[in-house]
């Protein structure tokens, strides 16, 4: 297998896109951690899992930027996590510092490579990766829409109790209380969910899905999210290294679309072989563009605290 993916970042979010990556046999993955030892261990435990799981993707663990060396992808998961009672904006300066220092190793082993960003706070740590690294707007973008849209989907599904994989649904906006989850374009085997849930449901639905991060926080106590956030990057990945063009909601990088320029933030592309090949400007609402552009509004005001 001659393709190669690097995940920065070894802790959970990290390991379970290794896991899924291999697993879907889409390249080789190195797993890349700055603690000594973990990332090898768990790398090695992966491969012999392997045989029993039906994959023959090599999955090495490394402590060196080197490793990052012709990496196709890079999906960049290390910083720290939120606890209890954090907004993923109280993150922000503490892992600026993390995403700033990976921007530089990314630019300087792997120039060519495809920037998935899923670090926290999302759209302004892709907005920093971008900056730091150089590299052409649609090779940097934010996996955050098809994670807040897979937790509408599977909230939907379990309203309705009906396949998930009959569902989809379009999630736009920051990755934070402020997404704008599209109830207008969330269908069931193309049927618009306005005809199946009741208006209070669909609001409690789409509330739900805005605060779904912070409910697995509280849950968990010591961590968060990383199944979901691992499953959501690796069909980014699936979408850029087999140009399959899909088009998924990603944090990505606005001219003017929508009223908004000048910022990352999700919206519905085009995802193929160039990256983010397209940005799709759906027909919204009054209230849902007011809804977007408020939310971009939110993450500006936060970028000049990085310096912006």
């Amino acid at each position: 297998m001659n393709r190669k993916i690097a995940v920065v970042g070894g802790g959970n979010v990290g390991a379970t896109c290794a896991m899924y990556l291999a697993e879907a046999n889409l390249a080789d993955v190195v797993l890349l951690d700055i603690v000594q030892g973990m990332p090898q261990g768990k790398g090695l435990d992966l491969t012999q899992a392997g045989p029993v799981r039906g994959y023959n993707a090599k999955v090495t663990g490394s402590n060196k930027w080197t490793d990052l060396k012709n990496a196709d992808i890079v999906i960049m998961t290390a910083g720290l996590p939120r606890k209890p009672g954090m907004s993923r904006e109280d993150l922000l300066k503490m892992n600026a510092d993390i995403v700033g220092s990976v921007a530089k190793q990314i630019k300087k082993y792997a120039p060519k490579s495809f920037v998935i960003v899923v670090s926290n706070p999302l759209d302004l740590m892709t907005f920093h990766m971008q900056r730091k690294t150089g590299f052409p707007k649609s090779r940097v973008l934010g996996q955050a829409g098809v994670l807040d849209s897979t937790r509408l989907r599977a909230f939907v599904s379990m309203e309705l109790n009906i396949a998930m994989t009959d569902i989809q649904a379009m999630v736009l906006g920051g990755h934070g209380d402020t997404m704008v989850p599209l109830a207008r374009y969330t269908t069931v085997g193309g049927i618009p969910i306005k005809e199946l849930i009741p208006a209070d449901r669909i609001k409690a639905i789409s509330q739900r899905t805005a605060g779904g991060g912070g409910e697995i926080v509280k849950l968990l106590k010591t961590g968060s999210a990383f199944y979901a956030p691992g499953a959501a990057s690796v069909s980014m990945c699936r979408s850029i290294l087999c140009d399959e063009k899909r088009i998924l909601p990603a944090s990505a990088y606005l001219t003017g679309q929508y009223g908004i320029k000048d910022i990352y933030i999700g919206v519905p592309v085009v995802l193929g072989a160039k990256g983010v090949e397209r940005i799709l400007e759906l027909k919204l609402t009054k209230g849902e563009k007011a809804a977007l552009q408020k939310s971009a509004k939110t993450y500006k005001k936060h970028l000049k605290e990085l310096g912006y």
